[in-house]
């Protein structure tokens, strides 16, 4: 069966093929030897009632139907190909459910039915397959922003249903869907509103499918070619003209999606051969024939005519193919097949002899459909032909460019192609290089988007009520990056790394801590180091004048051992700089407590020594049994022992250790010594003041003291400093990070350790360097009878 409508310059060529490939192949000893294949064409004039009243004249096989009745006595029906709307194939469809007979279509519409009708096979790709395709295409231009225009009919709204679900999922967005009537007149005035909706949109892409073959339909389609700014993607069965007469005002930027059609070479011979009185005498059909004589045909195509012919008015030259003639060659060919499969097989008790006359007898129709499911051949293009388990041929897609070129001729460049048979990363190709767009566009490829892309650094924030395509560009949060456009959520980086300025890509955090090769860390060290100096070379003096009274009023063994530890103070503060591992973390904050209690029990040790040297000069005062230096060695060892225990004690039950902070400073990892326990570091610190506390209340208490050499109020003044210095300490040590945090701990280590120093032993080589004549014990005795107090020498 073969529908005709207005276009028959088209639609004849299915006619023709429909005969070619019958008679090729009973002119072939090799497929169907001994076989005859008949045939009947039949025009349904693309309405359904004529097209259900020619489909019971051929179950009858005679022009006046007789429903369940066949009355005639040769030849036998064995399948139907059609090429009708969907409203006409699928009435055919529901009557075949009746007979079993196969059905093999072209109409790639039909695709939507194939599941519901067993009997129904595709000769042509489904228009549900070629969605992926789309989708591909999309996403290859990044087109997000999309527009439809559909006929109303059933399949079409289906198609578009899915297409939309489909693009949504992937994350683009439908500005607008415009129906049009697929079967009422489609008028100007609203072919002008189509028009005007489309270029009002702010969508530049619009996919079109357009079905309508009546002459409305056609200019509804080139219509809608001439509104600039636009990218078109037309999904159509109908042929373009390689020639438009009326050379509109078109825009490049289409993209045809269609099935690949392909020119048989012995079909053309056979229309330019073939005597034209094999066909139906009609006033068009001559027409068509004479229209083959025109210049503008191909020479494999073009006819010899007489000079007395008539010109036409069909144009049948001016199409890039000829029409559907591939694909009903390739039915009539799978038909053959099939039978010959059947025949081959021996099933069915299929042949026997009617007089001279080999025929099928006891034909079976439901039979007959596993031969047409499973038939498999090539045909005469070398290609594959088999149905898929759908009962869908498989076949390819071609994206053409169609470009209109000044002198009226549409170039059909193909610019790609979509295989959904093909494995995973072959299936879509596509050569945007060779693509024409509309000179009107200022960037190519044109891009239709609802908002700009976000750059990377950015993300997506949809805009309130608006679709997921329309959103502004924020900048990724702290810690956060975004490596490619338009991304919806930013990634977080890894804990070690950390988003460059434009937070497109992680870096690695810097490193900080208190380093000996920076300008901090190496001031620091040269303080440390001077103080340490300055120290040792105090030692010097008090050990070089140890014999002198000033340095023996005042306990010189005492101030030794002060002055050692306060260069162990110094020293200490060097285990604070550098990288911090295990071993520096461990040492350095118990090394600087035990230290530091020595030096403070050392000037507890002193204080007490001044009160009791005093004291025990009052007549019967019982402190001069306690004179004598076992009693200051014994505070200095007993108060640093106390301090070795709770480092001890703070040593195994939470050792301090290296540690990466990450959360303090952003985009840093400031390696540190996590001290384990916060509460043994702030008794260590206690402790130390409690010693500091003690010192400096004895020594307030003794400041007033007759003597030369009363050491009482130097070490009030350096306990003062002392408790000033760490007083201070703890507020800024916790309000600092990294190694500002340790240099602050430095600072107060030196200048609580340069505070005792200076205050108790610069006077004395003051005196020492300076003033040699009050070092004597001439001026003791002057000092110590005018003060009327009596110095006990030890």
């Amino acid at each position: 069966m073969v529908a005709k409508d207005m276009f028959r310059e088209l639609n004849y060529y299915n006619s023709l093929a429909f005969i070619f490939a019958v008679e090729e192949i009973n002119n072939s000893s090799e497929l169907l030897p001994n076989i005859t294949l008949g045939l009947h064409l039949y025009d349904s004039n693309n309405h359904p009632l004529i097209a259900l009243r020619v489909f019971m004249n051929i179950l009858s096989e005679m022009d006046k139907a007789i429903i369940n009745y066949n009355c005639k006595t040769s030849g036998t029906l064995a399948a139907i190909i059609e090429v009708v709307s969907a409203e006409e194939s699928k009435l055919i469809s529901n009557m075949l459910r009746i007979y079993h007979y196969p059905q093999i279509s072209y109409t790639s519409q039909n695709s939507f039915m194939s599941v519901k009708f067993p009997h129904l096979y595709l000769i042509v790709p489904s228009f549900l397959k070629i969605i992926p395709g789309i989708m591909k295409l999309l996403k290859h231009f990044n087109w997000t922003w999309i527009g439809i225009l559909t006929p109303d009919d059933d399949n079409s709204l289906t198609f578009v249903q899915i297409l939309k679900e489909r693009i949504e999922q992937n994350g683009a967005c439908i500005e607008f869907i415009e129906i049009f009537d697929q079967i009422n007149t489609l008028t100007h005035e609203r072919i002008a509103q189509i028009n005007e909706n489309n270029h009002k949109s702010s969508a530049n892409l619009i996919i079109g499918l357009f079905n309508r073959e009546d002459s409305r339909g056609i200019v509804l389609r080139n219509e809608c070619q001439k509104i600039p700014h636009k990218v078109w993607i037309i999904i159509t069965d109908l042929d373009y003209y390689v020639i438009d007469r009326v050379k509109p005002g078109y825009k490049n930027s289409t993209l045809l999606f269609s099935k690949v059609k392909k020119n048989i070479p012995s079909f053309l011979k056979f229309i330019r051969d073939v005597e034209p009185i094999m066909f139906p005498n009609e006033w068009i059909t001559e027409n068509w024939w004479t229209a083959l004589c025109k210049n503008n045909c191909l020479q494999s195509i073009k006819r010899s005519c007489s000079r007395d012919r008539g010109s036409s008015y069909l144009f049948p030259c001016d199409n890039a193919h000829f029409a559907n003639s591939y694909f009903i060659y390739n039915a009539v060919y799978a038909l053959a097949h099939a039978l010959r499969d059947m025949l081959f097989s021996g099933s069915g008790q299929t042949t026997g002899w009617n007089g001279d006359r080999r025929t099928l007898s006891n034909y079976l129709p439901w039979k007959f459909h596993r031969y047409v499911r499973n038939v498999h051949f090539k045909n005469v293009l070398g290609e594959d032909i088999f149905f898929d388990e759908n009962g869908d041929l498989p076949m390819e897609y071609s994206i053409t460019n169609l470009i209109f070129l000044p002198n009226g001729t549409i170039q059909h460049e193909i610019v790609g192609s979509y295989k959904p048979y093909a494995p995973p990363g072959e299936d879509f190709t596509i050569n945007e290089n060779i693509i024409v767009w509309d000179a009107a566009f200022t960037q190519t490829p044109p891009k239709s988007r609802c908002s700009q892309s976000c750059a990377p650094g950015y993300r997506k924030l949809t805009k309130e009520g608006k679709p997921v395509c329309c959103y502004d560009c924020i900048p990724c949060p702290s810690g956060e990056i975004s490596n490619e456009t338009d991304m919806n959520n930013c990634m977080k980086c890894p804990e070690d790394q950390w988003p460059n300025e434009k937070r497109d890509v992680c870096v690695p955090k810097l490193i900080n801590f208190l380093s000996n090769e920076e300008p901090l860390g190496i001031i620091l060290t040269l303080i440390s180091i001077f103080f340490f100096v300055i120290t040792a070379v105090i030692l010097g003096i008090f050990i070089k004048y140890q014999d002198t009274p000033i340095v023996r009023s005042n306990n010189r063994n005492l101030s030794y051992i002060l002055l050692v530890s306060l260069m162990l103070c110094f020293l200490c503060s060097l285990i604070f700089i550098g990288h911090p591992d295990e071993v520096t973390c461990v040492f350095r904050q118990t090394v600087f407590g035990i230290t530091f209690s020595i030096s403070l029990s050392s000037v507890l040790a002193k204080t007490i020594t001044v009160v009791m040297a005093f004291q025990a000069t009052k007549p019967g005062s019982k402190l001069r049994k306690w004179m004598g230096s076992r009693v200051s060695y014994s505070i200095v060892f007993s108060c640093s022992l106390l301090q070795v225990l709770i480092c001890l004690v703070w040593l195994g039950i939470a050792t301090p250790f290296s540690h990466q902070n990450i959360q303090s400073e952003i985009g840093t990892i400031l390696i540190e010594c996590n001290e384990g326990s916060a509460i043994a570091f702030y008794c260590v610190l206690g402790y130390l003041g409690f010693l500091a506390g003690i010192s400096f209340f004895v020594a307030f208490l003794a400041r007033n003291l007759p003597g030369s050499f009363n050491e009482a109020k130097h070490i009030t003044f350096s306990m003062l400093m002392f408790c000033s210095v760490w007083i201070s300490f703890i507020p800024t040590y916790l309000s600092t990070r990294g190694k500002y945090m340790v240099a602050v701990e430095i600072f107060a280590i030196m200048a609580s350790s340069s505070g005792i120093l200076g205050c108790i032993f610069i006077p004395k080589c003051y005196i020492i360097l300076l003033r040699p004549d009050r070092n004597n014990r001439k001026y003791i005795k002057v000092k110590a009878t005018h003060e009327n107090i009596h110095i006990t020498l030890h």
